[in-house]
This record gives structure tokens, sequence and C-alpha cells, in this order.
């Protein structure tokens, strides 16, 4: 690796010192699904997030709630303390399209229908309240 490049991945780690996210890859669920889930959290408070994530009726609430609560866990790390209600929100969310699985499904007259299996990815990034005001 050059010397530029060296200095620019150095310089993109140690900004990602100071992100706290968490992702999902290869979820099988529609994004378009997804996206409804991840619509309601956007920009809430964490711990108020998780509550509504809990009470949710939509099946990929549970995956996103398990991904905040790594976002959570993994602010709690870099930081060496527990994070306190008030303290984070869900400061970026968002749902990327992964591969598709694509499949024919018999039709009349031996024609072919396609299905297409969509999936996929989801990113959190969380931060303190007090953080974004500064």
């Amino acid at each position: 690796m050059g010397v530029r490049k060296r200095k620019m991945a150095d310089g993109l780690k140690e900004a990602r010192k100071s992100e706290y996210f968490a992702k999902l890859h290869n979820e099988s669920s529609s994004p378009r699904k997804m996206r409804l889930v991840v619509d309601m959290i956007r920009g809430q408070e964490a711990f108020k997030a998780l509550g509504i994530l809990k009470f949710s009726n939509k099946l990929a609430s549970n995956k996103v709630e398990k991904l905040l609560r790594s976002a959570i866990a993994n602010w709690e790390q870099k930081n060496e303390r527990k994070a306190q209600a008030g303290e984070l929100y869900v400061k970026t969310v968002f749902v990327d399209a992964a591969p598709m699985l694509k499949r024919l499904r018999p039709a009349p007259q031996g024609r072919g229908y396609r299905i297409r299996k969509r999936s996929n990815h989801v990113t959190i990034y969380v931060d303190t309240i007090n953080n974004e005001k500064a």
C-alpha cells in the first residue's frame, strides 16, 4: 500500500472510532418491508425506539430491535460505561438491497413465472444527544 492510500485509510479509521453503529447483512425480507419498520425509529431516542420495536406487529421489527441493541452495546463498549435513558438517539438508519435469489415457478402453457426472493442490509448509527448539539 502506498503512502497516500495508507494516510487515507488511517484517517478513515480515526473517523470510525467516534462512530457507533451495527450492521445486519443478508436479512431475508424485502427492503420495502424493512423500511417500514426502520422509518418508525429514525431520529428517536434509543430506548424509546426499543419500546416501539418491541410492541410492533411487523416481523422485521424483531431483527431491527436486536440490531439496535447491538449498536447500543457497541457505544457502551467504546465509551466503557452504560448508556442511560435519554442519552442516545438513532442518528442514521438505512436499508440497502442485497442480492436476490431468482427462482422460476411453473405457469400455464409451458411458461415459467419469475420469483425474486429479495433480501436486504440494514445499518444503524447511534450517537449521544449532547454530541449532536455541540
